[in-house]
Parts: structure tokens; sequence; C-alpha cells
């Protein structure tokens, strides 16, 4: 969430942040925010005058009364009876201007840094490095979700969507054998990559509350495509970003502790309402799928220069896998919500011949920390909001996708990356 003080002293930065992102009417939005807030100080300008005159009477009536001047000290009292009302009503008035401006500053996205590209669609997005030859496939090579059917024992697929489907419905799969033990093997691989890289590995919950999702700012944006439970009001988690994020809400941390760098491995649940078409097939789009995120908490004048390590830490992920990518700096149009800064990197899959998104890695600077309340104290003692940033490191479904097309052999089976043979304990799937 932007900062009202922000917002009312850089009024053409802010509309120039908004009109980047595609954000509708930004001079009408940002003008109301500034009328409430000037409308908010004024009231708590006049309450506090109010409570300032209760309590130099609350001292007057005292002295009258130790003086011994009763009627003195009644009109006194009197007065204050006037002036309870009056901060009554101004109470009021602020709690309701407040709600308002509230209300208004959670449409507002947050403002891009100068980085990002103009654009609106995914085309205006520029690649900033393409590296890895794509792989040449022998002949008859297929794309995954007919791969799998190949590669099944007694012609029952290692990945069972028609399974998954009679379980659950469309977009949750089975993965049994070989597959399974690679959907674990590479969960393993990436959390011991992150804890060489100095993240600490912590387990969260998967459902969390609306003050989670506010906080992160996936409520009130995107409430409609999470899982809700009515019953408790619980959300399921789009991303361990939430949790993982939400553990430092309202939280002052100590200079020393910073940078502060964690990762989770959890289920992500993502209604994906709307998603249809070719490009939706197999895994390319799962209601539930696994992931590991990494959060990083950082000081602002550090937090761009922890973007980049967080970015060359996927890099290394994808080259060790062997996977051609590339990395694209998102335009203002194609970011999210609450980013101001994101890179997504794009696996080749060889068998569809197309790119996939596999991660994105963000920095929010302080628009969660503000929702967050998330500080720290600077050697001055003065109390600073924080930099958030995360990233897939790596959303698995995809990468399966890219290793089964790109790792076909002409005999049948699929090769497994050298770096992932000690986690899975086989090199090949047959």
């Amino acid at each position: 969430m932007l900062q009202t003080n922000f917002i009312r002293d850089n009024r053409d930065l802010t509309i120039a942040g908004l009109t980047k992102k595609h954000f509708k009417d930004p001079e009408t939005a940002v003008d109301k925010i500034t009328e409430l807030d000037r409308k908010r100080r004024e009231i708590q300008q006049e309450l506090d005058d109010v409570l300032s005159q209760s309590n130099a009477k609350a001292k007057e009536i005292g002295a009258l009364m130790k003086a011994g001047q009763k009627l003195e000290a009644e009109a006194a009292k009197a007065d204050t009876v006037v002036l309870k009302e009056r901060s009554r009503a101004l109470d009021e008035q602020h709690k309701v201007t407040e709600e308002a401006l509230l209300e208004e500053l959670v449409k507002l996205p947050n403002l891009p840094h100068a980085s990002v590209p103009e654009g609106r669609t995914a085309e205006d997005n520029v690649t900033v490095l393409d590296t890895g030859e794509k792989p040449v496939l022998p002949e008859g090579a297929l794309p995954h979700w007919e791969l799998i059917r190949k590669l099944g024992k007694n012609q029952a697929p290692i990945i069972d969507f028609e399974l998954g489907n009679k379980i659950s419905g469309a977009g949750f799969p089975v993965y049994k054998g070989k597959a399974a033990r690679l959907q674990r093997a590479m969960i393993s691989f990436f959390l011991d990559e992150a804890g060489k890289a100095g993240y600490t590995e912590v387990q969260p919950p998967i459902v969390v509350n609306a003050d989670s999702g506010f906080a992160t700012g996936q409520l009130p944006d995107k409430e409609g495509q999470m899982y809700h439970d009515a019953a408790d009001d619980l959300y399921l988690i789009p991303t361990a970003e939430v949790p993982v994020t939400n553990l430092y809400r309202d939280v002052i941390v100590p200079e020393t502790d910073l940078p502060v760098k964690n990762v989770a491995y959890t289920p992500c649940f993502r209604r994906e309402a709307g998603s249809w078409g070719a490009h939706v097939r197999g895994l390319n789009r799962l209601h539930q799928f696994d992931k590991v995120e990494i959060v990083q908490i950082n000081k602002p004048e550090e937090s761009y220069n922890a973007l980049d390590e967080m970015v060359n830490h996927v890099k290394g992920l994808l080259e060790k896998l062997e996977l051609p990518y590339r990395i694209l700096r998102l335009c203002g149009g194609d970011m999210g919500f609450t980013s101001a800064l994101t890179y997504d990197f794009e696996v080749w899959s060889a068998g569809q011949e197309r790119w996939l998104e596999c991660s994105s890695v963000s920095n929010f600077e302080t628009y969660q920390a503000n929702r967050l309340k998330l500080r720290y104290k600077t050697a001055d003692k003065k109390t600073q909001l924080l930099h958030t940033l995360n990233g897939s490191a790596l959303a698995l479904p995809r990468i399966v996708a890219a290793l089964l097309e790109n790792n076909q052999q002409a005999d049948g089976t699929v090769k497994i990356p050298a770096v992932l043979v000690p986690y899975c304990g086989f090199d090949t799937i047959e």
C-alpha cells in the first residue's frame, strides 16, 4: 500500500507511476486520496485541540476545588461535558474518514521502478537474457501430456490427470512412481540450494486468514483466484510468499538481523478462473502445484542488490538443471498489483515449442511492508519501513514438463539431469 505522505508530496510522480501501470483515471484517484488525507489531518488537529482543552479544564477544576471555589468548579465541569461530546463526535468523524481513506488507498497498485518498460501486455516485456541452446529432439518427440502415457507402467501414466479429475477435478494431477520421486527430488534439491545460499528453511501453514492475505496484497485484489473456506474465513495459499512474509507482520526487525532470508516448500492453490485453451494442457496450468519460494526482507538501500542476488540464484538452478531459459523484465501493464519490479523466468518446452513461465522474482519495496507494519530502527533511532522481495525457486509443474520434453531420447526414454540423479536414485525414466 502506498503511503499517504508520499502521495501528498509526490502527486505528479504518483500519477505517472499509476499511468505506467495502466491504472484507470489516476488523477481522480490521487486527488480523492489527497482530499481525504487533508480532511483527516484537519479533524485530528481539531481533536487534539479539544483534548488539550479538556486536560486544561480538568486541571482548572482540581485547582478550583482545592481553593474551595465550588461554584466556579461546577461551571468548569459543565464546559468539560461540552468538550467531551465534541471529542466523541470528532473521534467518530476521524474513524469514518480514515476508513474511507484506506478504502481508496488499497485500490492503488504499487508504483513501478524507473527501469520498468512501458507497455500493456506480455508482448511489451523486454528480454534481458536469452541463454542455452534449444535441444534438437528425436523424430516422434511428444509434448509431455502425451509422453507421460508412454512412460507409464502397464499403460498407467506416471502423471495421471484423469485419476486426479475423478478424485478432485481438473487441474489436480496424481503423480506416480518415478514422477512422484522426481517431484520429491526437485523439492529437496531446490531447498538444499537455497540453504547453501543462506536462506533459512521454514515450514509455514498453507491456510491463512484475511489479515495475512491483505498484508501481502492478495486481498482485496485476488480473492477470486483463491480457494476460500467461508466457515472459518481462511484461504488456501496461492504461494508460500503469503505465510512466510506474514511471519513478520507487526514486527520491528533488529537491524542486526537484516537481511532476513527465508525459504519454504509448500503446495500452492489457485482457482485460475477463466483459464482455458491449448496453452493450459497437461502441467502447463494447475489448481494445485508444488513450489519452493525464497523471501527476503531488506533495507531500502540494499533491496535491489538483493533482487539481483535472487535473480542469479534462480539462474543457477536452471543452469544446473541444464534447461534453456530466458529472463524478461515485465512492462508496467503486465506486472503484478503489488510489485515495483518483476523479472519472469521462462524455460523452453521443446515438445510444445514454446516458452513456459517457471518463476517470477519481484521487489515490492515498501508496498507490502506498509500493510504489514514491517519496520526496523535506523542508526539514528528512526523507525523506517523495510523492503520485501520474493521469488519462485522454483515452481515444479512447468519445470517437470520441460525436463520430460527436452530430455527425450531416441530409444523412448527420458534422461534425468545429472544434478538430480543423487536425489532421484535413477538417471532415466523408461
